[in-house]
């Protein structure tokens, strides 16, 4: 792997490099509809959103939902974004600032709550595989948190500071996962969460990834 003492970046994937949030709201949607609750905007949905999933879920019915719901609600949201992903793209300027801080020496990976065997090949498919020493998605059950996950990602990159490290996410989880490690983060408001939602968790927030790669090297400094 070589030796990484540089500032070194844990991107989040869905919603921060990959602009998907169209086919999350439509996924959402398709797995409201099973149980008849109503639709949501987009201003809605980054209010409420929060992990564990369930909980999000709760804040709109009122009650956690049954093993039974959740199983439904999951596979339709699951179907219906896997079918709809194919027309989202990188965000704006992604692809430039992954190449950049990768010709500056730095090292980067992804931590995603994306499914593993799923998320590789999309990464893959972009041509942005070879800027990135390790890609981890989600293995297991969906709808969890990702700190324990943050733990199991950084112990496999044997030369990187987690002091030195910052997490760019678009989710208040993000921001915990980072605090777990001993790592900082910045959020992003292109992705899951209101900026409202997002200053409340006390990290930096950027309207832009190129906002967030300059708040992470100042942090790593």
């Amino acid at each position: 792997m070589g030796m990484h003492t540089d500032a070194h970046i844990v991107w989040d994937w869905n919603g921060t490099l990959f602009h998907d949030v169209d086919a999350v709201i439509g996924a959402t949607n398709a797995a409201f509809a099973e149980l008849g609750l109503e639709p949501l905007t987009l201003e809605r949905y980054r209010e409420l959103y929060c992990v564990p999933v369930p909980k999000f879920y709760e804040r709109l019915m009122g009650r956690l939902p049954s093993g039974d719901e959740w199983e439904l609600m999951d596979a339709t949201f699951h179907r219906y974004y896997s079918e709809h992903r194919v027309r989202c793209a990188l965000a704006e300027g992604a692809a430039e600032l992954l190449a950049q801080w990768s010709e500056a020496g730095r090292s980067q990976s992804i931590l995603s709550m994306y499914g593993h065997d799923d998320l590789v090949p999309l990464v893959r498919g972009f041509g942005i595989e070879p800027h990135f020493i390790r890609v981890d998605g989600r293995s297991g059950p969906s709808g969890g948190g990702k700190s324990e996950h943050m733990v199991r990602h950084l112990r496999a990159l044997t030369d990187v500071d987690p002091a030195r490290t910052v997490v760019i996410g678009d989710a208040a989880d993000d921001a915990l996962a980072a605090r777990h490690v001993g790592a900082k983060a910045v959020l992003y408001t292109g992705g899951s969460h209101s900026r409202a939602s997002l200053e409340a968790v006390g990290v930096p927030v950027v309207d832009t990834l190129a906002e967030a790669v300059a708040e992470a090297e100042r942090l790593a400094d």
